[in-house]
C-alpha cells in the first residue's frame, strides 16, 4: 500500500512563514511529478505548484515570489515553504504525486489526506 503522508500546516499570522512536507511510503519503484493543490471553503482545489521529476517548477500566479516548491527524491518527499502569508492563503493542502510502483507497469495518481493551513489577519 503507497500513501502520502502531510505534516506542517497550522496557524500562523499574515506574513508569517509555514514550511509543508510530503512524505511518499510503500512499494514505490518510482515517482514522477509531484504537486501541492489547496482547497477554500466553498471553493474548487486550485494548483499551487507543481514539480517535475527533473526539478523544473511552475506556481499558480497569486503565490510566486511567496512559495517554493522542492523535492527530495531520495526520500520521496515533496516540500512546500510559504513565505508572506496573506489571510486569502487558508486553505487544506493537499498533495499530490504520480507514482509508480514495485512490480507496476503504470503510473497511478496519489493524493494525501490534507494539511489545514490559516492564516490570520
Amino acid at each position: 500500500q503507497v500513501q502520502l503522508v502531510e505534516s506542517g500546516g497550522g496557524l500562523v499570522q499574515a506574513g508569517g512563514s509555514l514550511r509543508l512536507s510530503c512524505a511518499a511510503s510503500g512499494s514505490i519503484a518510482a515517482i514522477n511529478a509531484m504537486g501541492w493543490y489547496r482547497q477554500a471553503p466553498g471553493k474548487e482545489r486550485d494548483l499551487v505548484a507543481h514539480i517535475t521529476s527533473g526539478g523544473s517548477t511552475t506556481y499558480a500566479d497569486s503565490v510566486k515570489g511567496r512559495f517554493t516548491i522542492s523535492r527530495d527524491n531520495a526520500k520521496n518527499t515533496v516540500y512546500l515553504q510559504m513565505n508572506s502569508l496573506k489571510p486569502e492563503d487558508t486553505a487544506v493542502y493537499y498533495c499530490n504525486a504520480h507514482a509508480r510502483m514495485v512490480l507496476g507497469l503504470r503510473y497511478l495518481e496519489l493524493w494525501g489526506q490534507g494539511t489545514l493551513v490559516t492564516v490570520s489577519s
